[in-house]
């Protein structure tokens, strides 16, 4: 396989390259490397050891959002996930930055990572770190993209885009650590969410993870998993 993504399935940033590579119909192999203790040849790939990496035949690329518009570059008869004219790719490039780097430390990190990997792993979640993201750090966020999508279908020029990829998928972690999107203060999200979930390629992505997460779940359930 010429195509290989690095890293583990329930990395927002990971899914949101999986979801790509299956909306462009390329084939790719998937090869598993945990975040915060990858293999040491892993720092060949990527210097920070951070995940996702990506190599396409003998070129190597690390960061999701550098792999991702590598993948509309270089397969141009494809897909396009990130807007036919200027301003769509930078309005694109916008909103996926949003979600990677002002919703991504409150859903993943604070609210998914609290509430499923610590106890999963034996830890005990703190649950005012995540009434702090809940209550007061991820309100604004998702109001400014409430009023960003208005009544429209998708988030840039009425096409799927990496943008309604990456919001999504920050969301997805926030319901795998039973917080859900509340749909009575952003309907026009939560219509999304469940759009975008709809599409096939997400639905085949979300029904390779359940098994993690069920995993994750039944470990963060043992008896003194987290005391």
């Amino acid at each position: 396989m010429s195509r290989i993504l690095y890293g583990a399935p329930l990395s927002p940033f990971v899914r949101k390259l999986r979801i790509s590579l299956q909306e462009k119909d390329l084939d790719h192999a998937l090869e598993m490397v945990m975040p915060y203790s990858p293999p040491d040849w892993y720092f060949d790939l990527n210097p920070l050891g951070r995940i996702p990496a990506f190599k396409d035949g003998d070129i190597t690329l690390a960061d999701s959002s550098v792999i991702g518009q590598y993948l509309d570059d270089a397969y141009p008869a494809t897909t396009c996930l990130y807007g036919e004219s200027a301003a769509d790719r930078a309005r694109v490039r916008w909103l996926e930055k949003y979600a990677d780097y002002e919703v991504a430390p409150h859903a993943t990190f604070t609210v998914f990572g609290q509430r499923l990997l610590l106890p999963s792993g034996g830890q005990q979640c703190d649950d005012a770190k995540v009434r702090h993201a809940l209550d007061i750090a991820l309100p604004p966020l998702f109001d400014y993209l409430e009023q960003e999508l208005g009544n429209r279908r998708f988030f840039v020029s009425e096409r799927l885009s990496m943008a309604d990829i990456a919001i999504v998928t920050q969301w997805i972690n926030m319901d795998y650590g039973d917080e859900p999107l509340d749909a009575r203060r952003w309907p026009n999200l939560a219509r999304h969410d469940q759009a975008i979930r709809g599409l096939p390629t997400v639905r085949a992505i979300l029904q390779s993870e359940l098994w993690i997460v069920q995993k994750l779940r039944d470990k963060a359930a043992r008896p003194g998993a987290a005391s």
